[in-house]
């Protein structure tokens, strides 16, 4: 068991590489060479500060960041989101990912908004320990499918008027999935955190499997013990009346009409990863460098990754784990 705490994902991200190179023994699932530790709690002081962004060792695609955060919280499961990172379509069946979180959040079995259930029972009874959303289903996946979920549940607690966050997961890819778990997950707690009008939290990410493949270990040992904070994101906030309406206005790439800036930026991103995929490159860049704060400076170094590549994709994403 590894316990790993730090202010910010790049600082969080460095030490769990640390302590899974130190302490990890070699296993190999489905016969893929893998250096795993059983048992990891990495606690995140401050969610704000959620963008992995570690140059030039570790890059993440932000486009597909945001655009996944946006599919999962909207509920969808639709093939979009490939777009972003056509790897996935790896793991899908009947051209669908199985486990997709979105549905089983806000529409499980197409009858309940775990979401909405979990904002409503934290609103009458702020100390309740009843707040789950649960994403893991036996009936759905003991089928066989290619995608199953990773994460098990989310859960949510309000103490001292502040809403913290603990996620389990069966398995984590450290190097190519938390920095996108730990993304969406934190937007998630912080809209909540808006909604009940209370101070965002911390947040607790516990893993049962947390592993390396062999093929990162160099990279994972390249990451410095003591990495520059990732920087403080800004607000995130949207009356749930909208919420809705305002994400599929950002994923369309509209203007989403609230003052919260942040959902404009986010439409931003993706349209601007969507011109390179289109092959608009010169549109593209122009498009990232007018994107503010963190997530336009590591839009931009993803461009440039994308450009030195034979053949450019997005980041591939352990979705198995």
């Amino acid at each position: 068991m590894i316990t790993v705490a730090a202010d910010s994902a790049n600082e969080l991200f460095a030490g769990a590489c640390q302590q899974l190179l130190q302490c990890g023994v070699a296993v190999s699932p489905r016969g893929m060479p893998t250096r795993e530790v059983l048992g990891a709690h990495l606690h995140l002081r401050d969610p704000r500060r959620r963008l992995v962004d570690l140059p030039p060792g570790r890059l993440l695609n932000p486009a597909f960041a945001v655009a996944e955060t946006l599919w999962i919280l909207s509920g969808s499961d639709d093939p979009w989101i490939f777009r972003y990172n056509r790897n996935l379509t790896r793991y899908t069946d009947d051209g669908r990912l199985q486990g997709a979180y979105g549905p089983r959040m806000r529409r499980w079995h197409g009858r309940i908004d775990q979401l909405d259930r979990v904002r409503d029972l934290l609103s009458r009874d702020r100390d309740s320990r009843q707040a789950v959303i649960q994403l893991f289903d036996p009936e759905q996946d003991t089928r066989g499918h290619r995608d199953v979920p990773c994460t098990l549940n989310y859960r949510f607690f309000v103490r001292d008027d502040r809403l913290h966050m603990h996620t389990t997961m069966r398995s984590q890819d450290l190097w190519l999935g938390f920095g996108y778990d730990i993304f969406a997950a934190t937007i998630l707690q912080e809209l909540l955190a808006g909604w009940l009008d209370v101070e965002l939290g911390e947040y607790h990410h516990v893993v049962d499997s947390l592993h390396l493949y062999d093929k990162h270990l160099a990279g994972a040992g390249e990451i410095p013990c003591t990495p520059e904070a990732s920087e403080l994101m800004s607000p995130i906030s949207v009356d749930w009346a909208q919420f809705d309406t305002v994400l599929a206005a950002t994923v369309a790439g509209r203007d989403p009409a609230i003052e919260c800036p942040i959902w404009t930026t986010f439409a931003a991103v993706m349209a601007s990863y969507s011109q390179w995929s289109a092959g608009e490159r010169s549109r593209a860049r122009e498009q990232a460098t007018q994107v503010p704060s963190e997530l336009g400076r590591a839009l931009e170094r993803w461009l440039d990754h994308l450009a030195t590549q034979v053949e450019p994709t997005g980041d591939t994403v352990g979705a198995i784990g």
